[in-house]
C-alpha cells in the first residue's frame, strides 16, 4: 500500500478506512457477519497468513509470530481479543499495521474494501459491547462498521508499544521544580479514554489545570465558548486556555481540521498547538508543521510532555 496516498491533509476532515470482517457464531451456531475498520494510514499491507511460529506463554490474543521479509512481527488474533466464538471458521488474512514505530499483524476473516468518509460521519461509540476497544462507528446503508482502537489493543498485548503513565517522581525529574502551573490551562482533545486520561493525569500531576474534549468538535466548542467570554469581559484568551494538545484521529472533527480552524481564527494568533499521535512519521511531521503546529509528540515522548508544555506556556 502506497503510504504517499494516505489521506492526512488539512481542511478535508476526511479519512480512509479499510473495512474487514471478524465473524462469530450465534447461539444457534449460525455465522454472524461483523464489520470493523481501521484508518488506512495505519495499514502497511494485507497478506495471506504464512507459516506461523507459536510463542511460549504468550498472552491470550497473541497467535504467534511470522517472518515478513526482513522483519519478525507479532500476530494478534482479534477474535480472541474481542471475545468472539468463531466455531471452526478460519481467519487466514493478515492486516499488517504500522504505527508508533511498531509493526504488528492482526488476523481477520476477510477484507472488503477502502472507504473514504468524513469524520463527521464517524460517531463516538455508544456504551455497547467492546466499547472500550472501539473509538468510533460508521453507519453504512446496511451495516455498522466499528473503528477499533488498535493503539489500546496492541498496547495491552505488546508491552513495548504500551503508553505507560509516568510516576510523579518521573514527571517532576523532567521539568523545572517550583513552578506554579495552576493558572495555566491545557486543553486536551483525544477520543481514546485511556490515552486522554494518561495525558491529563500527567499534566495535572505537574500542576497544570486541564480541560478535556473527546473529539475535535467538542474541543472547538470549548474554544469558541472561551472566545465569546473573552469578547464579553475583555480578557486574553490564553488566560482561559494556555495551549492545546490534540490527537489526529477523532470522530466528528479530526485534529488536523481542528488545528486549521485554530490557525484561521484571528483571536488565537500565537496560541500553542501540540499534536500527540501514533501517526507521526517524518512525512506527516512535515505536513503538520506546515499546518502551523508548534510541536509534535508521539507515545515514546510522554516523558517530555510537561517540558514541552512549560516551554509553550511561558
Amino acid at each position: 500500500m502506497n503510504q504517499n496516498k494516505i489521506l492526512l491533509e488539512s481542511d478535508t476532515n476526511e479519512l480512509e478506512i479499510v473495512e474487514f470482517r471478524i465473524d462469530e457464531m450465534d447461539s444457534h451456531n449460525n455465522p454472524v457477519p461483523c464489520h470493523y475498520g481501521v484508518n488506512v494510514a495505519k495499514v502497511r499491507e494485507i497478506i495471506r497468513l504464512p507459516q506461523i511460529s507459536r510463542v511460549v506463554n504468550a498472552k491470550p490474543g497473541v497467535e504467534g509470530m511470522i517472518k515478513l521479509r526482513d522483519k519478525v512481527i507479532t500476530i494478534i488474533n482479534l477474535a480472541t481479543v474481542l471475545g468472539k466464538n468463531t466455531g471452526d471458521m478460519v481467519a487466514d488474512r493478515v492486516v499488517v499495521l504500522e504505527f508508533n514505530n511498531l509493526m504488528v499483524g492482526v488476523l481477520v476473516h476477510s477484507v472488503s474494501r477502502i472507504y473514504r468518509i468524513s469524520w463527521k460521519n464517524v460517531e463516538p461509540p455508544a456504551q455497547s459491547v467492546h466499547s472500550d476497544q472501539v473509538t468510533g462507528l460508521v453507519k453504512m446503508d446496511d451495516r455498522i462498521i466499528l473503528v477499533l482502537d488498535f493503539e489500546k489493543i496492541v498496547g495491552e498485548l505488546c508491552s513495548e508499544s504500551a503508553l505507560k503513565p509516568l510516576a510523579d517522581s518521573a514527571i517532576l525529574s523532567s521539568v523545572a521544580e517550583g513552578w506554579d502551573r495552576s493558572h495555566k490551562t491545557v486543553l486536551v482533545a483525544d477520543d481514546s479514554l485511556f490515552i486522554r486520561n494518561t495525558l491529563c493525569n500527567t499534566l495535572r500531576s505537574a500542576g497544570f489545570t486541564v480541560a478535556e474534549a473527546q473529539n475535535g468538535a467538542e474541543a472547538w466548542d470549548i474554544i469558541q465558548d472561551r472566545i465569546t467570554r473573552c469578547a464579553q469581559d475583555g480578557s486574553d484568551f490564553r488566560s482561559h486556555i494556555s495551549m492545546m494538545i490534540t490527537d489526529v484521529e477523532m470522530p466528528q472533527m479530526d485534529g488536523l481540521h481542528l488545528t486549521s480552524r485554530v490557525r484561521k481564527e484571528e483571536t488565537l494568533k500565537g496560541f500553542p498547538v501540540v499534536i500527540f499521535s501514533s501517526l507521526a512519521s517524518e512525512d506527516n511531521k512535515r505536513k503538520w508543521t506546515g499546518l502551523g503546529v508548534d510541536h509534535i509528540l508521539t507515545k515514546p515522548d510522554l516523558p517530555n510532555l510537561v517540558r514541552v508544555a512549560d516551554e509553550l506556556t511561558r
